[in-house]
Parts: C-alpha cells; sequence; structure tokens
C-alpha cells in the first residue's frame, strides 16, 4: 500500500514537471528570432508573391502566432482558447507542421511506435550485456577476463555510434545478409501488422539495436563493475566468507544487490540518452524513427513539431525516472519513501 501511494505520489510529481517543462520548451523554442512562418513570409515579399503571403499571414492567425507569447503557451497547451475553442496538447491536438504542411498526429503516428521499439530494444540490449559483464568483472578482478571486458567496454565508449553504423552497414550486409537501412520491408509499409511484418521488423531491429546499445552497454558495465567492487571490499562480505557462506550465494544475496541502485537509477537517463543519441544513427541507417523528424523541424524552426517531440523525449525522461524510482523503493528497504510525509 506504501509503494502504491509512492507511485502516486511520484506520477503527481511527474505532471508537475511535464508542466514546467512544456514552458521551458516552448520558451527556448522561441528564443531564436523569427520563425518558420515569418522566414517563409519574408521570402515571399522578397519575390514579390503577394498570394502566398496572404497564405502565410493566415496561418500565423489560424494558428494563434500573431499573439503575445504566453498566450500562444496558452493556447498550445490547451489551457486557452485559440480561434477554434480549447483545443491544445491537453485535447490531443499536436499542432500543425508547416514544414511538411500535415497535422504533426499525421507525421509523428508511424515513427513514434517504431521509436519507442527501437529504444526498448536498444535498453534491453543494454542490461542484457552488461549485467552479466559488470558482475563477470568485478568477481574475477584483475584477471584475464576483467581486462578483457574493460578493453571491450572502452572500445564500446570510444567508437561513435555513426561509425559504428556505416560499419556494420556494410559487412552485415554483406556477411550476414541483413536488410540494409529501414525498420521494415518497404513492402510492409502501411500494411497491417501480421506475423510476416513482425519478422521483418526484428530482423532490421539487429543492426540497430547493437548500434544504438553499445555505448550504453559499455558505460553501464563498467559502472556495475566499480559498484560491485566497492561492495565487495566491504567488512559484512569478509564476515560472511569467514562464517563459510557459499562465493554465489555471498555475491547474489547481498553486494550484487546493493550495487543494483546505480544501475536501476540509470533507467530514467537511458531512454531519453537513446533516443538523441540515435539521430545521427537514424539518418545513416535510414530508420524511420523521430530522431530525423526532430533534426528537419529544428532546422527549419517548425515550431509545434520540434515542440512535440522534445515534449516527446521529456515525457520519456520523467516515466523512466518514475519507473527508476518506484523498482529502487522495492530493491533497497534503506530507501525511506515514507519520510516525506514527516
Amino acid at each position: 500500500m506504501e509503494i502504491l501511494r509512492y507511485a502516486i505520489y511520484r506520477f503527481g510529481t511527474m505532471l508537475l514537471t511535464l508542466l514546467v517543462v512544456s514552458v521551458l520548451v516552448f520558451a527556448i523554442i522561441n528564443l531564436p528570432p523569427g520563425d518558420y512562418l515569418s522566414n517563409q513570409i519574408a521570402e515571399l515579399r522578397a519575390t514579390g508573391q503577394s498570394a502566398g503571403v496572404a497564405k502565410a499571414e493566415f496561418l500565423r492567425t489560424e494558428y494563434s502566432l500573431d499573439r503575445p507569447l504566453y498566450q500562444q503557451y496558452l493556447i498550445w497547451v490547451g489551457f486557452l482558447p485559440g480561434p477554434h475553442g480549447f483545443y491544445g496538447l491537453v485535447q490531443g491536438n499536436y499542432g500543425w507542421s508547416f514544414e511538411f504542411d500535415q497535422p504533426v498526429a499525421e507525421i509523428v503516428g508511424d515513427t513514434l511506435w517504431l521509436t519507442v521499439l527501437v529504444n526498448l530494444a536498444a535498453v534491453l540490449f543494454v542490461y542484457v550485456v552488461a549485467l552479466p559483464l559488470g558482475v563477470i568483472a568485478a568477481a574475477r578482478s584483475r584477471t584475464w577476463v576483467d581486462y578483457t571486458s574493460a578493453f571491450v567496454g572502452y572500445l564500446g565508449l570510444a567508437t561513435p555510434n555513426f561509425l559504428l553504423a556505416l560499419i556494420l552497414f556494410y559487412y552485415g550486409h554483406k556477411y550476414f545478409d541483413l536488410p540494409i537501412g529501414g525498420l521494415m520491408d518497404p513492402s510492409y509499409e502501411g500494411e497491417p501488422m501480421s506475423w510476416d511484418k513482425v519478422k521483418s521488423i526484428l530482423v532490421h531491429l539487429i543492426v540497430p539495436t547493437f548500434v544504438i546499445g553499445t555505448s550504453g552497454a559499455a558505460a553501464m558495465m563498467q559502472r556495475l563493475r566499480a559498484n560491485l567492487l566497492d561492495e565487495l571490499g566491504k567488512p559484512y562480505v569478509e564476515t560472511a566468507v569467514a562464517k563459510g557462506m557459499a562465493p554465489a550465494r555471498m555475491l547474489t544475496k547481498y553486494p550484487l544487490r546493493m550495487a543494483f541502485n546505480p544501475f536501476v537509477a540509470d533507467i530514467g537517463n537511458l531512454l531519453p540518452s537513446m533516443v538523441s543519441g540515435s539521430v545521427l544513427v537514424s539518418v545513416v541507417l535510414g530508420l524511420q524513427t523521430i530522431g530525423p523528424t526532430l533534426l528537419t523541424a529544428l532546422k527549419t524552426q517548425d515550431l509545434f513539431l520540434s515542440a512535440f517531440v522534445l515534449m516527446f523525449v521529456a515525457l520519456l525522461t520523467l516515466i523512466g525516472t518514475m519507473i527508476s524510482d518506484v523498482l529502487l523503493v522495492l530493491l533497497d528497504p534503506r530507501i525511506r519513501y515514507e519520510g516525506r510525509d514527516k
């Protein structure tokens, strides 16, 4: 029951934080002078295209870009009525993309779930690789196993993701006949989900998952090794060994559990870092994720599209942080979340 109360409390703070983030995102996006429509209007006036200017001016009024900044924000979120009443993020309207001349919901609709799928696969890869390697490296400290895992870890940290993507892009197709680019065969794009389409997506996920997850796995492995070595050097471990406790049972019962705290806490940072770090990888591998869309939106100052993508990344961060906080409470009894009520 206490854990449920804490989860509800964290959910409430997550919503408040998301509201603050929305203010910051909207303000920062509007910091550079001009926007997509004002730049377009200046270009059209320079070329004497009065019809285009009239259309751009209409769009500025239609999407309340002619109002003060604070009113634009409140209308965008859905707290203030615009030309069509209360119709913002809260009501499910993500705005209009001036660059693509489409609603934002239509542009990101197909890419959102693919982005989540790619990054969840990468997070799973990180934990599956980092957990055993980090534990083995700590348990076999100062042996060839430790040195080999450290070398692999440093290699993963030092290799840029886009370079690794290019290497696997070429050799994966040449020697293992892995598909080149994309997240599914072109014949399945726009088709309803089927078993063949699922198999195509899973095969296409192999290279992106490895590329995006490599650096995260290397960093987490080194962190887990360091934390576990610190726990193994504490007096309670020496006492357990002196009393004859089996090494494997002693390792998993106490030190590993304590060393897991930073491992679990990293969930909050892992999801957004995967999304932001996969932008170049998505461009190189031609992935239909939200990364290339964000890059285009920021370059063209496409207000509503870039704001929604940044809010999506912020939401992933907050969800990951909430999950990690709740898991930490379950994992470590020393974390007294009930102290907040005192």
